[in-house]
């Protein structure tokens, strides 16, 4: 008897074996290279990831959490300072805003994307606002045009966390305005990419990402040049010059190695955005129909760095442990809210109804640019079982 093999959240290697070639002679340029810190590899990348973004600067960071810490300082918030972004998200979003000394002020997320709630940014925000900090959750891009309206009106900047959604178009808040009737379309945000809204897009290329390196790696896209300058500047000790440090920075440069072997993926990035979208609409088809979950929805513009169903009803953990044992890795992306987190049991927090209840029911199914249509449909019939 064959025993039937696990089916992993997320397997890169279909990726990586079809680029091994490429991916190989880039760690042999790079290793003979001897230039291992910056670089020609790491300003190529800028350049070419820039160009990909539409954004008129890209700044190669250490990390997706380094670059919303530098975002922050790069516009001096800091002590004293409130920062409103989601209570649904990793906690790198708040630690980062906790890290330059400022309060994470968190307003609720909407059901439907699981992103904030642009009515509760609204109620959120008061004179110590000093940024608007949006999560671009699971793929999805969050209702911009209402947030960048919201961050004018109280003259602070939009950063947005792209940490999940590189390669992500915005389409609108508008549902079908056939063009020029709605405000995303008269601000000309309609077919930019997610983190060039903003005045600064910070984006994770952890390996699981759209976009993934071989190890930690960042970026801070921004078209304010002198916003990249500052950003160029603490991400080497607070200096662009050897030497000449000019304020406390961190060491937050990225590899050559790392920026080379993202170049390899990048040209890939559209089409495998395009199989994680092609592999939602698959599931969106298997499941439909089945009592006891909600599936996603499949927005315009959405990349699907994960694909999120919910479970209600308190059966959400049964679900994933009669997925498990039937050799299917599920992962909850977050069982715990942001603000109920230990870290910030003390501050008091006010309740999160939304957040709180998608933690509780969240389940992300295996998904990627390469999973076989078989996988999925052996996923969907555990699905059917679990929930009998």
């Amino acid at each position: 008897m064959t025993e039937t093999a696990a089916i992993p959240v997320l397997d890169l290697a279909p990726q990586h074996d079809a680029l091994w070639p490429e991916l190989a002679a880039a760690f042999e340029r790079v290793g003979r290279s001897g230039v291992f810190i910056g670089g020609p590899e790491v300003a190529a990348f800028e350049s070419e990831v820039a160009a990909f973004l539409g954004t008129a600067h890209a700044v190669g960071l250490n990390s997706g959490t380094d670059a919303l810490v530098i975002a922050l300082r790069a516009l001096g918030v800091g002590a004293g300072d409130e920062v409103v972004t989601s209570p649904f998200s990793f906690f790198a979003t708040a630690e980062a805003i906790s890290h330059v000394g400022a309060t994470p002020v968190f307003a609720d997320v909407d059901e439907a994307s699981y992103m904030i709630d642009p009515a509760a940014v609204e109620a959120a925000m008061t004179e110590r606002t000093r940024a608007v900090l949006p999560v671009h959750l699971y793929g999805g891009v969050a209702q911009l045009t209402r947030l960048a309206a919201i961050a004018d009106r109280w003259g602070v900047p939009l950063v947005e966390d792209c940490a999940q959604s590189f390669g992500a178009v915005y389409a609108g808040d508008c549902a079908g305005c056939h063009g020029q009737a709605c405000d995303a379309h008269r601000a000309g945000f309609v077919g930019r990419q997610t983190g060039t809204v903003g005045a600064l897009g910070a984006f994770s290329f952890f390996p699981s990402k759209n976009l993934g390196a071989f190890g930690d790696a960042g970026l801070l896209a921004t078209d304010d040049e002198a916003l990249a300058q500052e950003a160029r500047k603490l991400r080497a000790h607070g200096g662009l010059r050897k030497y000449h440090n000019e304020t406390v920075g961190y060491n937050s440069r990225l590899d050559a190695l790392q920026a080379a072997l993202l170049r390899v993926k990048l040209p890939h990035v559209a089409d495998a955005n395009a199989g994680r979208r092609a592999a939602a609409v698959r599931y969106d088809a298997l499941l439909d129909g089945l009592d006891g979950l909600v599936r996603p929805e499949i927005t315009a513009g959405h990349v699907f760095h994960q694909y999120t169903v919910r479970i209600p009803g308190g059966r959400r953990d049964a679900v994933h442990d009669a997925l498990a044992a039937a050799g299917i890795q599920t992962m909850v992306y977050y069982p715990v809210p942001i603000h109920r987190l230990p870290v910030y049991a003390a501050a008091g927090f006010p309740a999160m109804p939304v957040a709180e209840r998608l933690a509780g029911e969240v389940l992300s199914l295996p998904i990627g640019p390469h999973i076989p249509a078989a996988d999925q449909a052996r996923v969907a019939d555990a699905l059917r079982r679990a929930l009998v």
